[in-house]
């Protein structure tokens, strides 16, 4: 095996270990919604998005459609497998009317990934196929990616990472570097270029923690202070009794 061979080999035999890391966090999320019974504010809409990017890849990645990109496959085909189980507790445990925007969405997802199926097996051959398959699996993957925009947003507008975990930035990071390098070594710009926006999101979301870290929990310290001072500008002037000062004093402590 050459060099060039060896490290193709080795960057996407990692990129299959943070995927899996990346794939298996929001487990803790589904964890909680099995004890409390309830899919509470979670959105099951990521999810859906991340199964059908999932089963794209993995159609890519297959010897018949794009060849030496099997490692793509075996990653993906295992994020399609927990994707499913994320989206089946998410339909067990959904409010009816939540229950039924996700069966029509997972029914859109389906549907999607028939229509490539179909079209790369029947219409399509070779290059062409490759091509077809490519593209659809490129924009989807960029999607997946493109969810933490939202956080980043959040991050840059509250100046706390509270809401960004490290762990989940850093795989995405680690990930997205992985695929690319993979995909550049491949020559496969359809590995390559939506994995080097995900690795370019992913050093964004390090960057913003690095920068805001201190300021984790700050935001509720303050909306805690702001809630007391508008406590105390509120009190009337004749409630002066004992025991309404000392409890005054100990939330102060």
């Amino acid at each position: 095996m050459s060099k060039g061979k060896a490290l193709h080999l080795a960057f996407g035999v990692f990129g299959n270990a943070t995927g899996l890391f990346l794939f298996l966090s929001p487990a803790i999320t589904f964890k909680r919604i099995v004890k409390k019974r309830s899919t509470e504010q979670f959105s099951g809409i990521p999810y859906l998005m991340t199964l059908l990017n999932c089963l794209l890849s993995c159609w890519y990645g297959l010897p018949f459609v794009s060849p030496n990109n099997l490692l793509v496959s075996t990653i993906n085909g295992t994020g399609a497998a927990i994707e499913s189980v994320y989206v089946l507790i998410f339909l067990i445990f959904a409010p009816k009317k939540e229950k039924g925007k996700i069966l029509g969405l997972l029914s859109l997802v389906l549907a999607v990934f028939a229509i490539v199926v179909f079209v790369s097996l029947f219409a399509l051959h070779g290059n062409a196929r490759k091509l077809f398959c490519g593209i659809a699996a490129t924009v989807f993957s960029i999607i997946m990616y493109g969810s933490p925009l939202t956080i980043i947003r959040l991050v840059i507008k509250t100046k706390s990472v509270e809401f960004m975990p490290f762990f989940l930035s850093l795989f995405v990071f680690l990930c997205g570097t992985s695929w690319f390098v993979f995909g550049l070594l491949g020559k496969d710009p359809f590995v390559a270029i939506p994995n080097g926006f995900g690795s370019g999101l992913g050093a964004v979301q390090l960057i913003l923690y690095a920068i805001y870290r201190d300021n984790k929990g700050q935001n509720k310290k303050a909306t805690a202070d702001e809630s007391l001072e508008m406590g105390k500008t509120n009190s009337k002037p004749h409630q002066e009794k004992p025991s309404n000062s000392l409890h005054s004093q100990d939330e102060q402590v």
